[in-house]
């Protein structure tokens, strides 16, 4: 139903020439009502996406436990596995304790319980540096090796899986969407000390 106009309420006589309305700004109260409604339309975006990330995250992850069933690997022991070899790969060899647990972001005790899980399994093992006796490094065995092969198998087959829905354009599409968030500047993470992991 349409409100009639008011006749004690006539038009505002505007500038010869221009249009009725043009030139014409909101006001401060239309104005902070528009942008608070455009944040909050971001705010809600944003966590939705951040909401189907983690569960695109979890349903990886219980994929992967699945296929890791069998091999009896623990999530934390194939990280360390992961960043042992990411260590022996691209940095100066074996790391130290202290460098694991700088890399996985806990304390030292933490790293300890885990390598002595790996020890135990007989993935890896806590050898002398060449160069300095009381340094302890941690190194992969040959059974390490297969496991983290195993493991990188579970992680393709999850990742498989999840995908198979996706073509390859829309694939590439979120190869490069995601590289733009890992590859991010550690400055444009919001809490310190979190960030891209790049020793998985």
């Amino acid at each position: 139903m349409e409100t009639p106009d008011r006749p004690d309420a006539p038009a505002a006589p505007h500038a010869p020439g221009r249009e009725a309305g043009e030139g014409t700004e909101a006001g401060p109260d239309a104005r902070r009502a528009g942008g608070s409604a455009a944040g909050r339309d971001a705010s809600d975006r944003d966590g939705q996406l951040a909401e189907q990330l983690l569960r695109l995250t979890r349903r990886i992850h219980r994929i992967q436990k699945h296929r890791l069933g069998p091999v009896g690997i623990t999530p934390a022991q194939g990280r360390l596995l992961r960043t042992v070899a990411y260590c022996v790969a691209h940095r100066d060899g074996p790391p130290r304790m202290a460098d694991l647990a700088a890399l996985l972001e806990v304390v030292p005790r933490a790293v300890t319980t885990l390598v002595d899980g790996l020890e135990a399994n007989g993935w890896a093992r806590r050898v002398p540096d060449p160069a300095n006796r009381r340094v302890i490094r941690v190194e992969l065995t040959d059974a390490g090796h297969g496991t983290l092969r195993a493991l990188r198998d579970a992680r393709r087959s999850a990742a498989e899986e999840v995908l198979a829905p996706l073509g390859d354009e829309q694939r590439e599409t979120l190869g490069e969407l995601l590289s733009a968030l890992v590859d991010a500047p550690p400055d444009a993470w919001a809490a310190p000390g979190y960030g891209p992991h790049r020793g998985g």
